[in-house]
């Protein structure tokens, strides 16, 4: 039996995109698994891994257009949380995600704000795709929208940046 408690957090990075409305951009997955007959629960807000020496703020900017095609000159960078957050993989991932070497993430979040247009976002802008559907979203939405096993993390990220939306 793998001992998972002893593997190592992944370091990620997760960008909370607000538009001028204080919506959150969120993209629907599109590796979502069918359950019982209905899509499963995979909207999210950009987020991915931190390459080796790469540094916070270029891998905010290098997932979101990744995920978004939404370049630099779109954003205002405005905050990142003040310590990273941590999230474990539930029993049935674990040893299955990221080739078995984490047990779950440990994030940043940064808060930026949106200065283009919907245009301006394209989901198909890297090859491949993650999302194949997305829509702006009100902050308390969040937790009702993510994987159950996320919602502690997006709880947090609305706290410590709901007075700057």
């Amino acid at each position: 039996m793998n001992d998972f408690a002893a593997l190592p957090y992944r370091p990620c990075v997760g960008v909370m995109l607000v538009n001028g409305d204080g919506r959150v951009f969120v993209g629907k997955r599109i590796d979502a698994r069918e359950s019982e007959g209905r899509e499963a629960d995979a909207w999210q807000m950009p987020q991915g891994g931190i390459d080796e020496g790469e540094e916070l703020r270029a891998a905010a900017l290098r997932e979101l257009w990744e995920e978004t095609g939404v370049l630099e000159h779109h954003v205002a960078l405005i905050a990142q949380t003040r310590e990273e957050l941590l999230y474990d993989l539930p029993d049935e991932l674990l040893g299955k995600l990221w080739g078995g070497r984490y047990r779950g993430q440990r994030q940043f979040w940064l808060l930026a704000r949106f200065l283009g247009e919907d245009t301006d976002i394209n989901l198909e802008a890297h090859d491949p795709p993650e999302f194949h559907d997305w829509k702006w979203v009100r902050p308390e939405e969040l937790p009702e929208l993510i994987v159950p096993f996320k919602k502690r993390v997006y709880r947090a990220v609305i706290e410590e940046f709901r007075d700057l939306i």
